[in-house]
């Protein structure tokens, strides 16, 4: 597991309007038996985006908000099933960061 990577949401009742997680935890931090994620919305179901805290990204073909206010932990059990590395979307996710912890 990476920075950036991007996993599928394995709960099924979940996966229309999340169908992803996007871990945001530094690569260095081992030992754990969690990650820190931002869930990856359905554009379709977002609804009005705040400028600069929710980007829009593709992950796998698919429009998805960033839903950066609700960062969390989850057991790392959830992230069983990867689907990429979120690559042409890091700047924004930083920038997303920054906006909700104020380095502005």
């Amino acid at each position: 597991m990476a920075l950036f990577d991007v996993f599928a949401n394995p709960d099924a009742s979940e996966q229309a309007h999340t169908p992803y997680f996007l871990e945001v935890q530094n690569d260095h931090i081992n030992g754990l038996d969690s990650r820190v994620v931002i869930p990856l919305r359905s554009a379709e179901d977002f609804g009005p985006r705040a400028r600069g805290l929710n980007p829009l990204l593709t992950v796998a073909g698919q429009a998805v908000v960033l839903d950066c206010a609700t960062l969390g932990a989850v057991p790392l059990s959830t992230l069983q099933h990867l689907v990429t590395r979120l690559v042409d979307g890091r700047d924004e996710v930083r920038a997303a960061l920054d906006t909700l912890f104020g380095a502005y």
